[in-house]
C-alpha cells in the first residue's frame, strides 16, 4: 500500500544545483515502488534561513511530492541524515486538498 508524502529539503547553499539532482535521486531511489510514479520536484532556490543552522545562513530549498509505501521510510531518513550537504529536512504525509468549509451566512458582528 502506498501512501502520498510531501517532503521538504534545506541543503547547503554552497552545492551547486547538479549536486542537489543527484543527492535527490540517490534518495528517491530507495523509495522506488514497481506501480509508484517518479516525484514531483518543485526548486525553491537560494533562500535566507529564518535563523542560522550550522552557521549558514542560507539555503537551497527543494518540496519533493512522492508515493512510497511506509517501510521504505526509514532507510530513506537514515540516508538524509547521514548526508552531510542537507540542512534540514521535514517529511509529512499529503492527505490531499482539504475540503473548504461552507461560507457563513452571515459575518460575525453583522446586524439585520
Amino acid at each position: 500500500m502506498t501512501r502520498q508524502y510531501e517532503a521538504v529539503y534545506i541543503f547547503d547553499s554552497a552545492l551547486e544545483e547538479a549536486a542537489i539532482n543527484e543527492r535527490l535521486e540517490r534518495f528517491h531511489t530507495l523509495l522506488a515502488q514497481p506501480d509508484t510514479e517518479a516525484p514531483q520536484l518543485s526548486h525553491w532556490g537560494k533562500r535566507t534561513l529564518a535563523y542560522p543552522i550550522n552557521r549558514h545562513e542560507t539555503g537551497y530549498y527543494v518540496i519533493a511530492k512522492l508515493a512510497t509505501a511506509p517501510t521504505a521510510l526509514p532507510e530513506f531518513e537514515r540516508a538524509v541524515k547521514l548526508d552531510e550537504g542537507v540542512l534540514r529536512f521535514l517529511i509529512v504525509t499529503n492527505e490531499g486538498p482539504q475540503p473548504v468549509p461552507p461560507a457563513a451566512d452571515k459575518a460575525d458582528g453583522e446586524d439585520d
